[in-house]
């Protein structure tokens, strides 16, 4: 084959494969494991620093060589750096869950107590919280039962305390939904012809926010 037939493949064939990166970003650091205080450490300053093509008033993108990218991950600097973070990330991750395990053993065995009224009494409680609730803007829609559901949540927002432990923290749905779940359970077990609601909210709860 000739160099003008070897020029034609070369065109008509597979496209030609790009070239080489030759620096990397900081997050693309990150995905190969570095931390922001390893790159501090063992690269300091960035060998580039790029405009953001789409967004001029963004930070520029720090760029460091891949040549010095990889030597330093060569080192036995890195080694050791890389492997101390990697177990401070996982006694933070092993902390987190142990936190999470112990605000939801909490939640599962802390007593529910529910306010027993008499249903004249409980009916205007609840009409009253929704007008106070509704105060200054249009009135909302529901229904008596959903009022008193509303009320009896208002009442029981104490427990709510235990969910600030979590605040921020991994856990705080899982915690919150099984808090919300115990509620209910716990009002219809005292005011049986409110259970139909109480079903309605636990199960809207498992396919997004809770609506009480």
């Amino acid at each position: 084959m000739t160099t003008h037939e070897k020029d034609q493949a070369g065109q008509g064939g597979q496209e030609a494969a790009p070239p080489p990166r030759t620096h990397v970003s900081a997050a693309g650091l990150r995905i190969r494991g570095w931390t922001a205080g390893m790159i501090r450490r063992l690269l300091g300053e960035p060998d580039l620093r790029r405009t953001n093509p789409y967004f001029r008033t963004a930070p520029q993108s720090r760029l460091y060589s891949i040549e010095r990218v990889e030597a330093a991950e060569r080192s036995e600097e890195f080694k050791a750096v890389s492997a101390a973070a990697a177990r401070r990330s996982a006694a933070v991750k092993d902390a987190a869950l142990r936190r999470r395990r112990e605000v939801l053993a909490r939640i599962a065995a802390e007593p529910i107590d529910v306010p027993v009224l008499a249903p004249d009494r409980l009916a205007a409680l609840a009409v009253e919280h929704r007008d106070h609730r509704d105060r200054g803007r249009e009135p909302g829609s529901g229904t008596p039962d959903s009022w008193k559901v509303d009320y009896l949540c208002h009442r029981l927002a104490r427990y709510d305390g235990i969910l600030d432990e979590l605040s921020g923290r991994t856990g705080r749905v899982a915690a919150e939904q099984l808090l919300r779940r115990r509620i209910h359970t716990a009002i219809a077990r005292t005011y049986p012809e409110l259970a139909h609601e109480c079903e309605r909210r636990s199960c809207a709860q498992e396919r997004g926010p809770s609506p009480g």
